[in-house]
């Protein structure tokens, strides 16, 4: 399913995608169900962040995705983590939801859309892919890049996630990884 959803977004307007290798992850919020699949794709895309990720939740949707509680097990999540170099709405926004202990933010959910994803540089399953594709991309807030995120998280974390072979054809080309 996520190859379909991948292959479904990078179908939309002809955009040009780059694909992640899947990779396999403890469910999170821990315990919150089965592993999951997850993948990361650069997409270039003409409009607007918030047209991006309405059609990010119409593919949900086609997918079966309902929304209910937060956090809950999904049959399909897909996040826009960035948006270029974009902080949105606000710098101080953004640093209100990045410094948001994790007790809290499980609890409540933005108003707005908020980038970079506020809690990025904690979650392995978000790093991992997202070095596939996008290795040198710098955070506009922290001056991170996403490698320097990724080894900044512990080991444990790192050793939690394994690499998964995407099922005979179900993408339109090798993730960028496989090169």
């Amino acid at each position: 399913m996520v190859c379909a959803a991948m292959k479904k977004l990078a179908d939309l307007e002809n955009a040009t995608a780059h694909f992640s290798r899947l990779y396999q992850t403890p469910a999170f919020p821990e315990g919150a169900g089965p592993d999951f699949i997850n993948a990361a794709l650069t997409l270039s895309w003409q409009g607007e962040a918030a047209d991006l990720l309405t059609h990010l939740h119409w593919v949900e949707r086609s997918f079966g995705r309902t929304r209910r509680t937060r956090w809950e097990a999904r049959v399909l999540d897909l996040d826009l983590i960035a948006f270029g170099d974009q902080v949105l709405p606000d710098l101080e926004t953004q640093a209100r939801w990045r410094n948001l202990p994790s007790d809290r933010a499980a609890e409540i959910a933005p108003e707005t859309l908020i980038l970079p994803h506020p809690r990025l540089a904690e979650r392995v399953f978000v790093l991992a892919p997202l070095a596939d594709v996008a290795p040198d991309w710098v955070h506009p807030v922290t001056g991170l890049t996403i490698a320097e995120m990724l080894a900044a998280l512990p080991q444990a974390d790192r050793d939690a996630i394994t690499v998964v072979d995407p099922p005979a054809g179900a993408l339109p080309f090798p993730p960028i990884g496989d090169t």
